[in-house]
């Protein structure tokens, strides 16, 4: 499989109807020309066969820049899988186990407070019951938070801090793991879901254990491997700036017209067009389809590539089962999270979310489906059962604009017939 993206199966020999693997761009393009969505490329491949690419619309409204195959894409929280995963290298080479606690390493979080009541001016806390452990940032059920939720007390005192769609400005990733850990945690570790910055401070204790930066982890020890030349930390001095999409997000629209148009975010968008001073391991790369298409490979493959491996195949198998307590899904245990599918059947592992009741969840797809999204609206999906890699890219803020992630699914598995 190459980053080219080139389509050379014909999709009845892996069990998919060419005609109706067209209804997946039709759909999607009915976005675009609407005004919704400025532009896309979607990638579905079948037994480690490419069958589908389509590409419509713009990477560049405004300047008339078609989607490329080569096109880079800010994948947000699409990062987080890749951390994960090196977090679990580490993990299989004996670095630490998953339930050891963190502050071993990052002592600052030995006296993190917990909330309890009062405003975010007046925190009401209470100590750790239990502490963080690295299970917890694997699965989000650390009590850490985002400062976009706009739903806790805590997510407020993110925000006056300066941790809202960003860092402080020059902060690196210690002095805001630093930060983080001087505000309280939203519960005590292990009682609940939420989502929040946890794969980031994930990042930050792949850096201390291994002894390196996250992207020099990462360059080394997965992009090289695989063969992802195109994904990084922010443009490269080498790279094209025309080359990185657009980012753009959602307003609301005219009367008579459609419920949503779109709008150019360039101040928060810029930050993607050089190497940050945060590595963001919860959500600071670019990437292409090509390049994210092999991660989704080696993750279907149990951790294996052409070359070697990067992880064992029952290191993946644990990464992607349902991690809350007693089986249960995200409705039951987590808080609320936008999204624009219902979180009902649906669990989450080691930096995935999986589909635990398909019927429950409401949308076709089968049980051990695994995946995760970006805030522009990107997604993928790993399919175990159909053994099905599927992947979405575009650049629209927020990702709860539009169905595309229930729709995708959808469209792909009517295509099937074998």
């Amino acid at each position: 499989m190459t980053t080219a993206l080139q389509v050379d199966t014909d999709p009845a020999e892996v069990g998919f109807d060419p005609a109706r693997l067209t209804r997946i761009d039709r759909r999607l393009a009915r976005w675009v020309d609407e005004g919704r969505l400025p532009g896309f490329l979607v990638t579905v491949a079948r037994h480690g066969r490419l069958v589908h690419v389509g590409r419509y619309g713009y990477r560049n409204v405004e300047e008339g820049l078609p989607v490329e195959t080569d096109t880079r894409w800010r994948i947000y929280s699409m990062t987080k899988p890749i951390t994960s995963v090196a977090a679990m290298m580490l993990y299989e080479e004996g670095a630490f186990e998953l339930t050891d606690p963190i502050a071993r390493w990052l002592p600052e979080f030995a006296e993190t407070r917990v909330y309890v009541a009062g405003s975010a001016l007046k925190p009401v806390t209470v100590p750790q019951t239990e502490p963080i452990r690295v299970w917890h940032l694997l699965t989000h059920t650390s009590g850490l938070t985002y400062g976009f939720h706009h739903t806790h007390p805590v997510d407020a005192m993110y925000r006056a801090a300066g941790h809202e769609w960003g860092t402080p400005a020059g902060a690196d990733a210690a002095e805001v793991c630093r930060q983080w850990a001087s505000m309280p945690l939203v519960f005590q570790p292990g009682t609940e879901w939420n989502y929040g910055v946890s794969t980031d401070v994930l990042g930050r204790l792949v850096e201390v254990v291994s002894g390196q930066s996250l992207d020099e982890f990462f360059e080394q020890r997965i992009f090289r491997p695989l063969g992802m030349a195109d994904t990084s930390f922010g443009l490269r001095e080498d790279d094209d700036p025309e080359s990185l999409a657009r980012l753009y997000t959602a307003v609301p629209a005219q009367p008579g017209g459609p419920a949503t148009t779109y709008a150019p975010l360039d101040t928060m968008g810029a930050g993607a067009h050089r190497k940050p001073a945060f590595l963001s391991g919860g959500g600071g790369l670019v990437s292409t389809a090509g390049d994210y298409l092999r991660f989704t490979e080696l993750l279907r493959r149990g951790g294996s590539y052409d070359g070697g491996r990067l992880l064992g195949p029952r290191t993946i198998a644990h990464m992607t089962r349902n991690h809350l307590p007693g089986n249960a899904d995200l409705e039951t245990f987590g808080r609320p999270l936008f999204a624009e599918t219902p979180l009902r059947g649906v669990g989450f592992g080691l930096g995935f979310s999986m589909v635990i009741d398909p019927a429950r969840y409401g949308v076709m797809a089968s049980p051990g489906d695994y995946s995760w999204g970006g805030a522009a609206s990107t997604a993928f999906y790993v399919d175990p059962v159909e053994d099905l890699t599927v992947g979405f890219f575009t650049q629209l803020l927020p990702s709860s604009v539009l169905p595309i992630r229930s729709h995708l699914r959808t469209l792909v598995n009517q295509a099937l017939l074998d």
